[in-house]
């Protein structure tokens, strides 16, 4: 009886202390990345980066997401929502955190589609036509093409200029700065440099609503 008493005020004390390590692990994580978005603001925000939104807003979120992820479809209409909500308060960088086979492919299509002034109506065509050549068991990314014609985009360009040296360099910097970030999954959300720690739909815009009512 007094060993069994033993085995389970040990694994209470052992569960105790890896609750202490997780979050004591998770508020150095944080602290590291806060200095590193202050110390390099660049890390988060690539000048280059696609927004929405005005460019004064201040409110900011900063997206990394992957075309290819069934959560960030999902998010999409979400976060266009919370734009929509809040005219002129709030912008929207999107940056690349490709995890999926297939997704480089698209993060190339939408930035040589941000060429002929149609970026954000191919981020859309992507997610809504996602089901099709984004099935995790079988992707099949080159199921893309043939809908690319109905935004009205130049297919030709589209396989020439998404080769461009300075896209790989897009990729690359944002695989860099996915890694310095300690982000693993898309996607992941930033709002005036605080991540979203708690997932979901309701902590986000909790999180917007907060920058909001701390800037206006």
């Amino acid at each position: 009886m007094n060993k069994q008493k033993t085995v389970i005020t040990l694994a209470i004390v052992l569960g105790v202390v890896f609750a202490i390590g997780i979050v004591v692990y998770r508020s150095i994580t944080d602290a590291e990345v806060a200095k590193l978005i202050e110390e390099q603001p660049s890390v988060l925000v690539r000048a280059s980066a696609k927004t929405r939104g005005a460019v004064d807003a201040k409110v900011h979120i900063v997206e990394f997401m992957d075309p290819g992820c069934e959560t960030c479809r999902a998010f999409h209409p979400f976060v266009e929502q919370l734009l929509a909500d809040n005219p002129g308060k709030i912008r929207l960088s999107i940056r690349y955190l490709p995890l999926h086979e297939g997704a480089d492919v698209m993060v190339k299509i939408l930035e040589a589609a941000d060429k002929q002034g149609k970026y954000w109506e191919t981020l859309h065509l992507m997610f809504e036509s996602q089901p099709q050549w984004a099935s995790h068991h079988h992707p099949q990314p080159e199921k893309i093409w043939p809908l690319l014609p109905q935004i009205g985009l130049d297919v030709d360009a589209i396989r020439r200029d998404m080769n461009a040296p300075e896209i790989d360099a897009i990729l690359a910097e944002d695989l860099a700065a996915a890694r310095a970030l300690n982000i693993r999954k898309t996607p992941s959300f930033f709002v005036n440099g605080e991540p979203l720690r708690n997932f979901g739909y309701e902590p986000l815009r909790a999180l917007v609503h907060g920058a909001l009512a701390a800037s206006y």
